[in-house]
């Protein structure tokens, strides 16, 4: 048993019909750990009764999906009772196709605590023993090693989470105490038996949207993290840019009543209160500034709005039953019913347009950084805010980077969800292809993290150009916080560990700068 990860585990989450965005993030992270209690385990126990009693019938039973029936375009073909564990290993071992780069510890782990969430629900048929075993592996740290292609997001990530599968039944790979292992030593360290899957468990593993969920759920945070650096940072450039708080006051916001608008224009507000760079400008002649700073609670405020409707997505998937068929007990009478909650559209969807919200922070963030090392835009400062100009050449590549990186974002931008192949001989004929959104929102928030390091970079540079003035309290303890792990450019020196120093800082300047703000909080 991993014993540092169980020290870092502080809070329970109970498999429940209450799960949130914010509980698998930290599920993800290590700093909590799944409780599997009573309610949840009879829920399971009634529906697994069902199957068992199906499974007691022998050759009588009627023909039920996935329990005693091929799978797919081979649902009508009949398996005889003696199979039907070697059907369930069939499934998982024939499923595991996936290829490409293996997915990252987190997502891992929040798949993980996602199956054994949704198994809960108590619509599969499994057993208790298998929700134990996916906890176990949770808190021992045993992660699947699990390729991140192949899932097309309609009957479920079936390829990934058949990778998952694998491991539980001693099979696959996966990283254990720092090593890669075969997925049975890795368990054999751990201390967990594996699984024999007993009839429709193999079926319930790998039906549903658990892929799509993790990888899009964790992307969706750092999506949400993302735009509090966003206002952080452009404060720090609109001090920098000597602009103006004016288009931020509350009563432009309430004529057109946002809700991400009014958040961010709140938060510029505070940023910037008491600052003796714009109280030095108060009677200049320009009239308006550029739409990448007077616009940032539209530009900002929008993208806030959109996480939010992807977040209430995602969380009502966090608590829905996905697998098929679906087991219902009411009373003494149980129905199985063969459905397609495992299609992924409604993610899909929402996750296209979290990628397409996110890409716009660094779109305008680029813009800024244009504002900041144009000399025909940046209102005095030098050209590229180089020391000596000319001999140096100060940040005139690090917003070619950021306009590399924003290119890249509208490429995958596209949505997902648009297309579709049909797979299994026809019989899946529509597929979301939600995996891949999910994916393509992860890489634009890297990328956006990183342009807005970029951004942070240059926008703190500008303002050691205007000292001694001091700019607004929130902006100025964002600043320092940066200075302290960040130097001034003193002349050019190599910036790549300055731009991924910067990014890795973003969280921590939304941080300092809140600390400061009175009566505020960052939202």
């Amino acid at each position: 048993m991993n014993v540092l990860n169980l020290v870092q585990m502080t809070e329970a989450i109970p498999l429940s019909e209450q799960f949130t965005l914010d509980q698998l993030g930290a599920l993800a992270s290590g700093t909590a750990r799944l409780h599997f209690g009573s309610d949840a385990r009879e829920r399971v126990k009634r529906s697994r009764a069902f199957v068992a009693a199906l499974c007691d019938e022998g050759e009588r039973a009627p023909n039920v999906y996935g329990v005693n029936t091929g799978f797919g375009a081979l649902a009508e073909t009949r398996v005889p009772a003696a199979d039907l564990r070697l059907l369930q290993r069939n499934l998982i071992r024939s499923h595991a196709v996936g290829v490409g780069h293996d997915l990252p510890r987190g997502a891992v782990r929040a798949m993980i605590a996602l199956r054994a969430q949704v198994l809960s629900l108590g619509h599969s048929g499994v057993r208790e023993r298998v929700i134990d075993t996916l906890v176990e592996m949770l808190h021992a740290d045993v992660c699947p090693v699990i390729p991140a292609q192949g899932s097309v997001g309609a009957s479920g990530d079936l390829a990934p989470l058949a990778h998952l599968a694998l491991v539980l039944i001693g099979e696959g790979e996966a990283d254990f105490d720092g090593a890669r292992l075969p997925g049975a030593q890795a368990m054999e360290k751990a201390g967990i038996t594996p699984l024999t899957l007993e009839a429709k468990e193999g079926l319930a593993l790998i039906n549903g949207t658990q892929m799509m969920l993790a990888v899009g759920a964790l992307a969706l945070l750092e999506g949400e993290r993302l735009c509090r650096a966003a206002d952080v940072v452009g404060a720090m450039s609109l001090e920098a840019l000597q602009g103006s708080v004016k288009p931020f006051d509350p009563r432009i916001q309430r004529v057109r009543p946002h809700p991400g608008q009014a958040e961010s224009a709140d938060n510029l507000r505070a940023l910037l209160a008491e600052s003796q760079i714009m109280e030095s400008h108060r009677d200049c002649s320009k009239v308006q500034d550029p739409y990448s700073l007077r616009c940032m609670p539209q530009v900002h405020g929008a993208t806030r709005d959109v996480l939010r409707f992807a977040r209430e997505v995602l969380e009502r998937e966090t608590v829905a039953a996905t697998d098929n068929p679906l087991i219902f007990i009411e009373g003494d009478e149980v129905e199985v019913i063969s459905g397609g909650n495992f299609h992924g559209q409604p993610l899909a969807l929402a996750l296209d347009a979290a990628t397409m919200a996110v890409a716009e922070l660094a779109n305008v963030a680029e813009r800024r950084i244009e504002q900041l090392v144009n000399p025909a835009m940046s209102s005095g400062l030098p050209p590229f805010l180089a020391p000596r100009s000319g001999l140096d050449s100060g940040f005139m590549m690090a917003q070619v980077t950021a306009a590399s990186l924003v290119s890249e974002n509208r490429v995958l931008a596209h949505p997902s969800s648009v297309d579709s192949i049909p797979s299994s001989a026809g019989k899946e004929d529509h597929v979301s292809m939600g995996s891949i959104s999910a994916r393509k929102l992860a890489r634009v928030a890297r990328h956006v993290r990183t342009v807005l390091g970029i951004e942070a970079l240059v926008a703190a540079q500008g303002i050691d150009l205007r000292g001694p003035l001091r700019p607004g309290t929130g902006v100025a303890a964002a600043h320092a916080l940066f200075r302290e792990h960040v130097a001034t450019l003193e002349g050019d020196r190599v910036l790549r560990p300055d731009i991924l120093k910067s990014a890795r800082l973003l969280d921590s300047l939304v941080a300092a700068a809140d600390a400061v703000l009175p009566a505020h909080t960052l939202r």
